[in-house]
């Protein structure tokens, strides 16, 4: 009955593994979508700062 005993831990730690491995690597619908959008918002404000400040100088300019 002894050995049963010991064999039950190797097998529930194998159940426990099964469980955590199968949580771990489910599908997660908001991934990222929040980090892009988050990052498209960061670009249009990159735009927005280089539209206001001075354009930048061109090869025709002759002060570049």
């Amino acid at each position: 009955m002894g050995a049963l005993l010991w064999l039950l831990i190797p097998v529930g730690a194998g159940l426990v593994a099964a469980v955590w491995s199968s949580w771990a690597l489910r599908h997660r619908k908001t991934g990222d979508i929040a980090e892009l959008a988050g990052y498209a918002r960061f670009r249009d404000a990159m735009e927005k700062q280089r539209s206001v400040s001075d354009p930048a100088p061109t090869a025709s300019d002759p002060a570049a």
